[in-house]
């Protein structure tokens, strides 16, 4: 089993996600330093997510050169093609973040309402 701890709270995963001994724990104790000035600002991560979040867009600009300074003075790099900007929308754990605000991610309602009625014998 491996687990780790966020300021949120204790994560215990029964498998390994990356197949690595320690890799999540060790990857989220890192991250946790290296961004620890930015979070709950403008910026949320868990495990290998990173959101940034602003509320203008020239915050969002400012937001989008900070973190990958930050992250290379640390020699940390983002593949870039896994990188999206300047979203409307994102799913990010299980939910979406708007400029609505925050929602339950709707393909995850609709899985939990189509889950068969279960059968006592």
């Amino acid at each position: 089993m491996t687990a780790f701890h966020t300021r949120y709270g204790h994560y215990e995963f029964v498998a390994m996600p990356f197949g690595l001994t320690n890799a999540p724990t060790a990857f989220m104790d890192l991250m946790n330093r290296v961004l620890k000035p930015y979070l709950d600002r403008f910026l949320e991560v868990f495990k290998d997510d990173t959101l940034i979040y602003s509320r203008t867009p020239e915050d969002h600009t400012h937001h989008l050169r900070v973190v990958p300074e930050v992250l290379r003075k640390n020699e940390l790099y983002a593949t870039l093609k896994k990188c999206e900007s300047w979203l409307g929308q994102v799913a990010f754990l299980g939910d979406v973040v708007s400029t609505e605000g925050v929602l339950v991610d709707p393909q995850k309602m609709e899985a939990i309402t189509k889950w068969p009625n279960l059968r006592i014998r």
